[in-house]
């Protein structure tokens, strides 16, 4: 997606697409919970606006700054060069901000303190490999998209976060401000502060598995394209 609006307008729309997601997130967990005591029908309450709410984020926020809204994400297009380091870290710390923010909201919503500390534990080998899928399936869905799909990039974010909710162990959290955010809340979407370390480096590393497949599976199918269009210019 092209940048053209200065940095200030950027970091604005990071922070505010971040603040929008962590406050979905954390506001349909709470809302699902009161509702029922079936930990399914809860998660679906929680999945649902959780996808919806990037398709819209994504839509109305990405010709503004990209809607990264998250570290990870911001990490993979420094790496790429596709934003300026500078540019990059205050990225990252808009969307730890704007996630935190969400929270506090989601809270002051549902007349709940507006800071908490979650009890609630996500650890072990199972949760960091969901985290890393979880990351892995998401930048890959981005990188792909933005080679093949442009357009359909909303969607397509917006619906694997949908199935990954389902499909890891984690509930795919795949990004690291979400992750912060989600641990000063002692709610459904909770995480122990303790539990973020491995969820983070998990996430760090499955965005940085899927760059490399990424940049290798693209490049040879702009190989073959140039390829292709050697034959055919030599007919």
């Amino acid at each position: 997606m092209s940048i053209t609006f200065d940095l200030p307008r950027r970091l604005a729309a990071e922070a505010l697409g971040t603040a929008m997601l962590v406050a979905t997130v954390v506001g349909s967990g709470i809302m699902a919970d009161r509702f029922t005591d079936d930990v399914a029908l809860s998660l679906l309450g929680n999945t649902i606006p959780t996808g919806a709410i990037l398709v819209v984020l994504i839509t109305v926020l990405g010709p503004l700054s990209g809607a990264h809204f998250n570290p990870a994400v911001t990490m993979v297009f420094a790496l790429r060069r596709e934003i300026e380091a500078n540019a990059a870290l205050f990225y990252v710390v808009a969307q730890i901000v704007g996630g935190i923010a969400g929270s506090v909201v989601a809270h002051a919503m549902f007349e709940l303190p507006l800071i908490q500390i979650s009890a609630t534990v996500r650890t072990g080998t199972g949760q960091w490999l969901a985290e890393v899928v979880a990351a892995f399936g998401l930048v890959l869905t981005i990188l792909a998209g933005l080679r093949f799909r442009l357009d359909a990039i909303p969607w397509l974010v917006g619906l694997y976060i949908t199935a990954a909710y389902w499909f890891t162990a984690s509930t795919s959290f795949a990004n690291p401000a979400v992750a912060i955010a989600r641990a000063l809340s002692d709610t459904f979407a909770g995480i122990r502060p303790v539990d973020l370390p491995g969820f983070i480096l998990a996430e760090i590393f499955g965005a940085l598995l899927a760059m490399a497949l990424a940049g290798w599976m693209l490049a040879e199918e702009e190989a073959a394209i140039h390829a292709l269009n050697e034959l055919k210019g030599a007919e």
